[in-house]
């Protein structure tokens, strides 16, 4: 799992396909939840708390991008 930290040292481009790669990865989760195949739900807690923590660090760095001009 990435630190806010590690996320911080990413440009805006990695943060947003590590978002899609995220939001792909629970997708497939809730199917195989859906069906049976999941054996550690707590997978897919630490994947929203990853996607949670990608979205507040891409905020901050718009926030920082609207604050220079």
């Amino acid at each position: 799992m990435m630190q806010a930290d590690e996320i911080r040292d990413l440009s805006v481009d990695e943060i947003l396909s590590r978002l899609d790669d995220t939001r792909e990865e629970l997708m497939n989760l809730r199917f195989r939840s859906a069906t049976g195949e999941l054996t550690d739900t707590n997978q897919m807690r630490t994947t929203r708390r990853l996607i949670a923590r990608l979205l507040t660090v891409l905020q901050e760095k718009e926030r920082e991008v609207e604050g220079e001009a």
